[in-house]
């Protein structure tokens, strides 16, 4: 694993801290685990695959959702800090 240079740097948690383990933990079907290490997992990943989807079909609202999801985002990773 990388180590986090904020953490490293002033010894406090970043906002992205458990995000690489919780992406094992996916990768290795611990669901439960992963999302208790990083409770954004799975919007990120929703929204990654929106993000890619959106690319291939052109739909009308696509802005719209992928602006929500990245509000979304967002917020859980600011409650979450």
């Amino acid at each position: 694993m990388l180590p986090c240079l904020n953490k490293t740097l002033t010894g406090m948690d970043c906002p992205g801290c458990g995000m690489q383990r919780s992406i094992v933990y996916v990768a290795q079907g611990e669901f439960e685990q992963a999302f208790f290490m990083y409770p954004a997992i799975y919007t990120l990943i929703l929204l990654l695959a929106s993000i890619a989807i959106f690319n291939f079909i052109n739909y009308e609202k696509s802005t719209k959702i992928i602006i929500g999801l990245i509000y979304v985002n967002a917020a859980i990773i600011i409650v979450n800090y």
